[in-house]
């Protein structure tokens, strides 16, 4: 999963593509350079031979009363066989007449003085042949005569020396990039462990950790260590003045509202017609109405703000539920309901005081609302190891006998409420504040006759 974002490939496979390709390289450049060497030493090592097969002959040559004689000594053909099992051929000229050998073999194109040496290689009777031609001059007399020897010999044998030694090193360069792709492929994973040692820090860290980066990484890396740490910063910043705008807005809301429905109710004092006094009423629960629909737009954005970075203190629950049903108490007796709050015992939670206050705010407003007239809220605390129940009991129309599990998602509202005025927030800011906190919020008609039943679970502290 990319999560949107578009892959260029990979680093890991380029950098291994890159090594083994350069292995790959390395090797061939290695068996050439070795059969190259191994063949000038084999031809050498031919040519040494054959100088000292054609040296022998030259040197048992001598004038013997009169006459040429040439022996050919047993020496300069064994060390020949000795080598390898090629043919060898030889040919002895005296001035430019055959006296003994193969006449067919070829003659060198150039033909040195006495002393000098030729190299040829030539085809013969079908046969790459290496051939060595050598000159000796004698006296005959008082005439000089030039004597010359060629000896030659197939390259069978020095092929198949030339193919095991391509053989072996073949299977040498094999070897060796085989240890070379190891040690590449290794040496890319070490290379892009650093980032994904990085990305995995990262991505550990839940939606509240906005610390900079610690982690050492190397030196190529610091300039995107030091990229991420001023975006965080940067995000730091936008959340922190984004939060404080939405509790400004909340104020700037809330306040005039509150003045409007205060002058409202100091009116609807000192009215005695009946028909006014419902008119003020009426004019009342549209400022309630207006005032609980921007709150809790309001307190649904301060709630996605805050539980990304909860601050946890510890909370008296039963003083915190206590304040809220009194600070709703004069919307409850605009449509005369009568609340009641019950606490059996104290209960302390740790976490987000001003969230927690949010959810029940938004629990209780959502219970006066949808609660008939001249009827009873009830809010009650019990301590179930190692859990605080709190329960929101209302008279009203309860929850639709379908679909009431979706309730809990952003601004839908039950099919039984629908002529009643509302954003569909309420139970969304309570879930999402009670699941930040590690609780869980339910849902249920009262158990105990009509109306609607909300409990939330909190981790005692």
């Amino acid at each position: 999963m990319t999560g949107g974002v578009r892959a260029a490939g990979s680093i890991r496979r380029r950098l291994s593509l890159q090594l083994l390709s350069g292995a790959a390289l390395l090797t061939l450049i290695l068996v050439f350079i070795v059969r190259s060497f191994a063949q000038q030493l084999a031809e050498q090592s031919q040519d040494n031979i054959l100088t000292a097969s054609v040296t022998s002959i030259l040197d048992a040559s001598a004038i013997q009363q009169g006459e040429l004689t040439v022996d050919i000594p047993y020496s300069a053909f064994s060390m020949l066989s000795n080598i390898s099992d090629d043919r060898v051929f030889y040919r002895i000229v005296q001035d430019g007449s055959f006296l003994t050998g193969y006449e067919d073999l070829p003659a060198p194109a150039t033909i040195g003085t006495a002393g000098a040496i030729s190299f040829v290689t030539a085809l013969y009777r079908a046969q790459e042949v290496r051939m060595v031609t050598a000159t000796r001059r004698l006296a005959l007399g008082d005439q000089p005569i030039d004597l010359r020897v060629s000896v030659a010999q197939t390259r069978n044998g020095q092929a198949q020396t030339l193919s095991q030694i391509s053989q072996m090193a073949l299977l040498f360069g094999g070897g060796f990039f085989a240890v070379a792709a190891v040690l590449a492929l290794a040496s890319a994973q070490s290379t892009v462990a650093p980032l994904r040692r990085l990305a995995g820090a990262v991505a550990r860290r839940g939606p509240q950790d906005l610390r900079p980066v610690t982690a050492r990484v190397p030196e190529e890396m610091v300039p995107l260590v030091q990229s991420l740490n001023q975006f965080i910063e940067r995000l730091t910043i936008s959340l922190s003045r984004s939060e404080d705008f939405i509790a400004e807005a909340a104020h700037r809301v809330r306040t005039p509202l509150a003045t409007v429905r205060a002058q409202a109710e100091i009116t609807l004092r000192r009215v005695d017609k009946d028909e006014n006094r419902a008119a003020l009423k009426e004019m009342i629960r549209a400022i309630d109405d207006s005032s609980r629909a921007a709150g809790q737009l309001l307190d649904h954005a301060m709630v996605t703000f805050r539980t990304d970075h909860l601050e946890q203190t510890q909370i008296d629950l039963v003083a915190l539920v206590g304040d809220s049903v009194n600070r709703l108490q004069a919307v409850a007796e605009l449509k005369d309901i009568t609340m009641t709050f019950g606490a059996a015992l104290p209960a302390q939670i740790s976490g987000d005081a001003i969230l927690i206050q949010n959810a029940v705010r938004n629990l209780l407003d959502n219970a006066i609302k949808y609660a008939p007239m001249d009827s009873l809220v009830s809010v009650e605390i019990a301590n179930q190891m190692p859990w605080a129940i709190l329960s929101f009991q209302d008279q009203g129309l309860g929850f639709p006998s379908s679909g009431a599990e979706g309730l809990t998602k952003r601004f839908a509202r039950g099919e039984n409420v629908a002529g009643i005025v509302g954003s569909g927030l309420g139970l969304t800011i309570a879930d999402e504040v009670i699941r930040a906190h590690g609780g869980q919020l339910s849902i249920s008609n009262n158990p105990n006759g009509v109306g609607a039943c909300v409990t939330i679970s909190l981790l005692l502290s």
